[in-house]
């Protein structure tokens, strides 16, 4: 199931990012050769083509072939370029004119729609443009007025934005209409009365358990990702806490962000061997903070250990083989560890200290179902208007757009990139069982990504044709077709080898 909601967001971002090159085009009266959701070596699964007005469609129909024929010298034969490549030029019109009727060919001013083969891509063949769907010997000695090197440099950095814009645009309206639709929960940390539960890293700098956190760098955490993100993310050191009724000041160590990665990789492998080793395993997170909360059993599981136990509804779980006090996220991590082994659990019923002693299976459960935490605090239901929600999904994005750039300072390391994923991480990302809220809120996270990725100054990528824009803009001189050639295939390898690597990182986590 999530690899297909991978697919279907993939499948629409794709196509609105092509989308927004192509309005640009035809706004400037550039020709767009072709328009394909997917890749389509050698044939489509389905093509289209408006011809004296009608649609002609084919599917699984061989490609049509390019517009173009060889470039002849006075002699008839062949030009080639120094790598020994044959030199074309497009058709002239007497050229299409002697073309069938029938032949798509003839009629270059509309636009050939299509569906590839390939899933995860797609492109937007502007006539004139030196792209992955064509080099520099595909392109006539002069300029043609309906090409894209034709237009002027204003108008070929709007085409080429175009497909970012609309991707940024797309995942800020999104993101708008999931809170129109679903509205936002919020838990404020101001409302968590028993403090918070910290993992051992945190431990180590200096936090205690139930401390309450009162200020990051002089702001007020709002909730749990507002601390993950300044701490982990943007590195910021000096926070405040309450520690019952004291404030202790906590400087953070330097490479917090690096050592928790490194953590959060090592579990993430022994999580992956347990799941290897059993099927049924459930994984877990490692969390470096959460709410401190209590244990306590919403229902017992017939056949499970606590039913064997005699363990009740409402019961409260403190403790595990003798250490007391603590909260559902430790009680988890004491059992976790005695897996097919009997353990004594400490908890209270009606107010009264009791002790149970429990067989375990090799998933460290001992069936039940916990009340969960909107049983003990009632999250703060924020519902907007469609003109709120605007605005409303706008900040939103925003705001994510901004950590998404600031987490790239742990990309560079070592760490992170041992946590760099390619389309399985991505996949993972999706709810396992389909439901409409996470799988738009995933995809304008991913549309967002989408949009920041391409703008990055790469050659193939939008940003390097960007990068070359502004060059032009700045010296008002033109890079050459070729060295635009030499530069895009340059940053195709570049982006093939990050695909490889980011993928390979998935293969490695599956198999070891």
């Amino acid at each position: 199931m999530q690899w297909i909601q991978l697919i279907l967001a993939l499948s629409i971002l794709v196509v609105i990012h092509e989308l927004g090159h192509f309005c640009f085009a035809r706004l400037f009266k550039v020709r767009v050769e072709k328009f394909y959701m997917f890749f389509n070596p050698k044939f489509s699964l389905a093509r289209a083509k408006k011809i004296n007005g009608k649609w002609q469609v084919r599917f699984f129909a061989p490609n049509v072939e390019q517009t173009a024929v060889p470039v002849l010298d006075a002699m008839g034969n062949e030009k080639k370029d120094e790598k020994g490549q044959a030199l074309y030029r497009p058709m002239t019109d007497e050229e299409l004119n002697a073309l069938p009727e029938d032949d798509w060919r003839r009629y270059p001013d509309n636009t050939e729609w299509g569906i590839g083969w390939v899933p995860f891509g797609g492109y937007c063949a502007i006539a004139g443009m030196v792209d992955e769907t064509k080099d520099a010997t595909d392109l006539a000695s002069e300029p043609q007025p309906w090409e894209f090197r034709a237009k002027n440099v204003w108008q070929r950095l709007c085409i080429i934005i175009g497909g970012i814009l609309v991707n940024f645009v797309a995942a800020l309206l999104i993101f708008g209409m999931i809170l129109f639709h679903w509205g936002k929960d919020t838990l404020p940390l101001s409302q968590i009365t028993t403090g918070l539960y910290y993992s051992d890293i945190m431990i180590g700098e200096g936090f205690q358990q139930q401390d309450k956190i009162l200020t990051i760098n002089g702001n007020e955490p709002e909730d749990l990702t507002d601390i993950v993100q300044w701490i982990i993310i943007e590195g910021q050191r000096d926070v405040l806490v309450l520690r019952g009724t004291d404030t202790v000041r906590l400087t953070m160590s330097e490479d917090l962000g690096e050592r928790y990665l490194a953590l959060q990789n090592d579990v993430d492998r022994e999580e992956r061997e347990k799941a290897r080793a059993d099927k049924s395993y459930i994984k877990r997170d490692y969390l470096l903070v959460s709410f401190f909360m209590p244990m306590v059993i919403d229902s017992v599981l017939p056949g499970g250990a606590a039913s064997f136990a005699n363990m009740q509804k409402g019961d409260s779980i403190v403790g595990v083989n003798g250490r007391v006090g603590l909260c559902r996220v430790q009680i988890d991590n004491e059992l976790s560890k005695h897996p097919c082994d009997s353990v004594t659990l400490d908890f209270y019923r009606a107010g009264q200290p009791m002790q149970a002693r429990l067989f375990i299976g090799d998933q460290s459960k001992i069936g039940v179902i916990i009340k969960g935490l909107d049983s003990f605090y009632t999250p703060v239901h924020t519902d907007y208007t469609f003109f709120e929600a605007i605005p409303a999904g706008i900040k939103y994005g925003c705001d994510f757009l901004v950590m998404y750039v600031k987490q790239f300072r742990l990309i560079f390391t070592k760490e992170g990139a041992q946590s760099v994923g390619g389309f399985g991480a991505i996949s993972n990302m999706f709810p396992e069982t389909w439901n409409w809220y996470g799988f738009w809120k995933i995809t304008a996270i991913i549309s967002l990504i989408l949009a920041f990725m391409n703008f990055l100054p790469i050659p193939a990528l939008d940003g390097g044709y960007i990068l070359f824009l502004l060059w032009e803009i700045i010296t008002g001189r033109k890079p050459s077709d070729k060295f635009l050639e030499v530069a895009n295939t340059i940053g195709f390898w570049l982006l093939f080898a990050l695909l490889i690597f980011a993928n390979g990182n998935d293969i490695f986590k599956a198999f070891f």
